[in-house]
């Protein structure tokens, strides 16, 4: 048996880097996976991929940074499965850090449009199926940037994650709906590739100097594996966790 069998997980950003891995975990445990991100052709790839090895996967192309487009999401998965048992916010952007003084309002805007209202909106339109039936799982990708090691807007929408983790966990603890979040360190993605990374502000250099650069980075895959944990039962216990999944780089 799988740790996701006979559940409903919608993911998204899940055609690629952390949300595309936790497609593929969640499938393989068994869950019926609904995924949402802005491309098409890239959703259907990962379902072509996952229905090959043998998993139940659909997808639909929304612009999370729009709450109707978020209600949108929410309400197709509906009309595909019928329930909502785990939600994961893994939609998100890089804001190449840059530093307050050269962070202009309309990229601020952007980011924070992508990595916090999208996460907001999300939760607010699933929570509406998980009240009804008293049950569900929340699990917002973070990072560690949450702590002010990225730029400004990043920042500040992940410590926002963060702070709405805590705060739906607070309000449902007392039902069967859980909310977690877990908090990645460096991962290879298609948002920090070299080519991504020569484009960020100079400021990524002394952001850089708060870390050790000798650890190992964590792979997608492992952000999935944390993200599991917290969708299946065998986390029953636990809300309004915070899980730093980085080789211990927080530590430094």
């Amino acid at each position: 048996m799988g740790r996701l069998d006979n559940k409903v997980a919608l993911i998204s950003g899940g055609n690629s880097g952390i949300g595309r891995a936790t497609v593929e975990v969640f499938a393989r445990e068994g869950a019926k996976v609904f995924l949402v991100s802005r491309r098409a052709e890239a959703n259907q790839e990962v379902v072509d991929k996952v229905s090959a090895a043998g998993g139940i996967v659909a997808a639909g192309a929304f612009d999370l940074s729009e709450a109707e487009q978020c209600r949108a999401a929410v309400d197709a998965c509906l009309a595909e499965y019928g329930r909502i048992d785990v939600l994961v916010n893994s939609a998100g952007i890089a804001d190449k850090h840059k530093p307050v003084n050269r962070c202009d309002e309309d990229w601020y805007d952007h980011v924070v449009k992508i990595d916090q209202y999208s996460t907001y909106w999300m939760c607010k339109y699933v929570l509406e199926d998980m009240e009804k039936r008293g049950e569900g799982s929340i699990v917002n990708i973070s990072s560690i940037g949450s702590q002010g090691v990225a730029g400004i807007a990043y920042s500040a929408a992940k410590a926002a994650v963060n702070a709405m983790t805590k705060n739906i966990a607070c309000y449902y603890a007392a039902t069967g709906i859980r909310c977690n979040a877990v908090a990645p360190g460096p991962t290879p993605t298609a948002l920090n590739t070299p080519d991504k990374i020569a484009t960020f502000d100079e400021f990524a250099g002394v952001c850089a100097r708060h870390m050790d650069q000798s650890l190992p980075e964590a792979q997608a895959e492992d952000q999935a594996l944390a993200a599991l944990f917290f969708a299946s039962d065998d986390s029953k216990a636990v809300t309004a966790q915070i899980l730093y999944v980085d080789h211990g780089t927080t530590l430094y």
